[in-house]
């Protein structure tokens, strides 16, 4: 969480600028646990786990790009009450918000790095 308000740029790792996959690996690099750099390989290498079983530091993934509605093109950090940190896109800064609405809408599964 010490990263909000950082800006969005595509392809950004850290520490003070990230893409959504930069942001989680960054994360987790801090923890001291290595992930993929990519939010599509980042997906396939963890543990799937249930939305309604999310748990803190969890990886939640969202297929957002209309042109290719299968492929999963964004991630986020689930940090409990139904809250995830991210860094949404081009223009915007890391921040936190709900899984709902748009998000709900475009979720796709989520994975779990940690015990």
């Amino acid at each position: 969480m010490s990263r909000r308000g950082k800006p969005y740029v595509w392809g950004a790792t850290g520490p003070n600028r990230f893409d959504c996959s930069g942001l989680t690996q960054w994360s987790y690099k801090q923890m001291g646990i290595s992930i993929p750099r990519v939010a599509a390989a980042q997906a396939q290498s963890g543990k799937r786990v249930k939305r309604s079983e999310l748990k803190k530091g969890d990886l939640i993934f969202f297929r957002t790009d209309s042109s290719s509605p299968n492929r999963i093109s964004h991630v986020g950090m689930y940090v409990g009450d139904g809250k995830f940190v991210h860094a949404p896109h081009s223009g915007d800064v890391v921040r936190v918000s709900s899984l709902s609405g748009y998000y709900l809408t475009h979720y796709a599964w989520s994975c779990r790095y940690i015990n």
